[in-house]
């Protein structure tokens, strides 16, 4: 008896070293795994019932629960999940005669308590949100208009006089605008502090804001693509309600305090932050903008315990000075993306070994990754039964050609274990891609089909990825006519098209260049003089200072006296982006923006210099 047992100890033994060796990750990978089917569970379920509890319906129930406990720390000023409600309700009687259930209206604001309580307010009101970026200007911001449908605007007071050029195009268009400002100066323009004041802060019926199809959209997000303008992504109630789980799924508990930095008009402060915070019932510290100097500073006083965070602003905090408290805090999880490895660990040596939780995903995309293990420098982790729920594959690219790489049966080709590929998602019942608003052009260009079979769809992520043999998936860089710069995605062709508008130049090429220390890639152009014509340096940091926001501007200029094609007459940006921008490898004429001139000036070595030692800032 007594050998037998010792043999089952010893098989037990044995057993338990051999995953330790051969399977490191298999708890921590199963106990992941139970979350997303708990989760997902949970949304089957809507989908049998006929009876989707949204995100508001998660915060309307928090704020019947707990109307006390704090929601949002803005500014100073705390706002507990009843005052949200009720604040929202007197949104929604404002505009219960003017909007009907299926409307869209447009939230141009920064970030702010009053952002959540409109917000909240049109949804409870059963209609789509449109989150305007409040950097973009005239033109742009006219087209998310014609994109969304919108018919109404509510503006923030802070960014009330941008409209000023576009508001007579907007009322021609019978676009009602108005704006968080007791009163106006702009004609036409409502004021709705007034009216909020005016009305009862009774919940309106829950019938209108219900929905019985997880697809219904309830947001459009606007992000940048290779058609330059911005595009309307459709978010809809099943996108929301994932995002909503990040932070669970991390480990986030009701007792967390989340400090959020980033635009609510982005998917990761609004979806991921909010919807986080609602799903938890946890509290968040919203602030306006990102302030390097104030972070940790605001951690400490408001004793945050989840930051959210991109991998800019990470370097950002890292960049600053040195000070002797900036270990003392209790922050205990970073969620959010693009961390590079070097900043990582400098992050982790400044700050301490807080875990930093990686989400990969776009704001339309149909694929999430989640690095729940930690490892430095991966945005995700899979493993045999993740591939089983999630269809995705990394494929063959050509960057001189610009498309993926295919056999001769004109099927794309798998790459191997470690490659970097092309990442593509399934495009299926369990992972749908819902487009773009305004435009079925818009949505099909990021479809690629007959990928291995004829007749199947995937959403083509424009992320070049690898797998290594541990399963840790890593962003390689991007691909096709976007890049990014300050954490935002710059399109090449709204660039194009705005540097075009000088007289003097006759064909542009916009492209990103590596900066070292730098995130991201810096906007630069290749252009080609008209006939007869001289650069003016002047004149352009003029136009691209008044048309593109700041992240959208060309930091460098490239002479060129005709530009490159691919042999399928598409611009060659490879070889440009290889040679970068230092004047001692590029016999063409460069330039770079300088902010004291207020001009383009001439890029000598000296320049180049300082801008690697970071004497230059960019």
């Amino acid at each position: 008896m007594l050998l037998y047992l010792a043999a089952l100890l010893a098989g037990i033994f044995s057993a338990h070293l051999a995953q330790r060796l051969c399977f490191p990750y298999f708890w921590r990978d199963a106990r992941y795994l139970m979350k997303l089917i708990r989760y997902g569970a949970r949304l089957e379920l809507y989908k049998q019932t006929a009876k989707v509890v949204t995100v508001v319906d998660r915060f309307v129930e928090r704020a019947r629960r707990t109307p006390h406990k704090p929601f949002v720390i803005y500014d100073g000023v705390t706002h507990t999940y009843g005052e949200i409600d009720a604040r929202s309700n007197r949104v929604a009687r404002v505009f219960e005669r003017a909007v009907r259930k299926g409307d869209t209206v447009a939230l141009l604001m920064s970030n702010e308590a009053d952002f959540i309580s409109v917000w909240f307010g049109f949804s409870k009101l059963g209609c789509a949100v449109a989150f305007l970026n409040t950097n973009i200007r005239s033109r742009s911001l006219l087209h998310c208009f014609n994109c969304c449908g919108a018919r109404l605007l509510v503006v923030g007071k802070d960014v009330l006089d941008t409209l000023e050029d576009i508001l007579p195009s907007l009322q021609e268009d019978n676009i009602t605008v108005w704006c968080m400002k007791p009163q106006s100066s702009l004609p036409g323009v409502h004021s709705l502090p007034e009216k909020i004041q005016q009305v009862s802060d009774e919940p309106l019926s829950s019938d209108l804001r219900s929905v019985s199809c997880l697809k219904t959209p309830t947001l459009y997000i606007f992000t940048s693509g290779t058609t330059g303008l911005p595009k309307a992504a459709v978010i809809t109630h099943l996108q929301s309600l994932k995002a909503a789980g990040g932070f669970w799924a991390y480990g986030g508990t009701e007792d967390d305090i989340i400090y959020t930095p980033l635009p609510l008009y982005h998917s990761a402060a609004s979806l991921v932050g909010i919807g986080g915070t609602i799903e938890l019932g946890a509290t968040c510290v919203l602030k306006k903008k990102f302030s390097a100097s104030q972070f940790w500073s605001d951690c400490r006083k408001h004793n945050v315990t989840i930051i959210q965070y991109i991998g800019e602003l990470c370097r950002y905090l890292c960049n600053q000075p040195v000070v002797e408290n900036e270990k003392d805090h209790r922050v205990r999880m970073g969620v959010g993306n693009g961390l590079r490895q070097d900043v990582w660990r400098e992050f982790h040596r400044r700050f301490g070994e807080i875990p930093m939780c990686e989400i990969y995903g776009s704001t339309e995309g149909n694929l999430c990754f989640m690095n729940h293990i930690g490892k430095i420098g991966a945005v995700g982790r899979s493993n045999f039964f993740y591939k089983m729920l999630f269809k995705y594959v990394l494929v063959k690219y050509d960057m001189i050609r610009d498309e993926p790489v295919r056999d001769q049966k004109g099927f794309c080709i798998h790459v191997a274990t470690g490659e970097t590929g092309l990442l593509l998602s399934k495009i299926c019942s369990q992972s749908p891609f819902f487009g773009y608003a305004g435009s079925k052009q818009l949505t099909e260009k990021k479809i690629l089909r007959d990928v291995f079979v004829k007749g199947d769809a995937y959403f083509n992520t424009g992320d070049l990825m690898a797998e290594d043999e541990d399963n840790f998936i890593c962003f390689k860089d991007r691909v096709g006519d976007t890049f990014r710069w300050k954490g935002e995605n710059v399109a090449t062709t709204e660039v194009t098209e705005t540097l075009g508008q000088v007289d003097f130049i006759q064909e542009v090429n916009v492209y990103g260049v590596h900066v070292p220390g730098q995130e991201g890639r810096a906007g630069m152009a290749a252009v080609v003089l008209r006939p007869e014509c001289t650069f003016d340096g002047r004149k352009l940091f003029d136009l691209v200072m008044r048309e593109l926001p700041s992240y959208a501007r060309p930091l460098f200029i490239r002479l060129q006296e005709s530009m490159e094609m691919t042999s399928t007459f598409k611009q060659q940006k490879f070889s440009l982006v290889q040679s970068g921008f230092n004047p001692s490898d590029v016999s063409d004429p460069l330039y770079v923006l300088d902010s004291t001139e207020r001009c383009f000036i001439p890029l000598s070595s000296c320049v180049y210099d300082t801008i690697l030692t970071g004497v230059r800032k960019l």
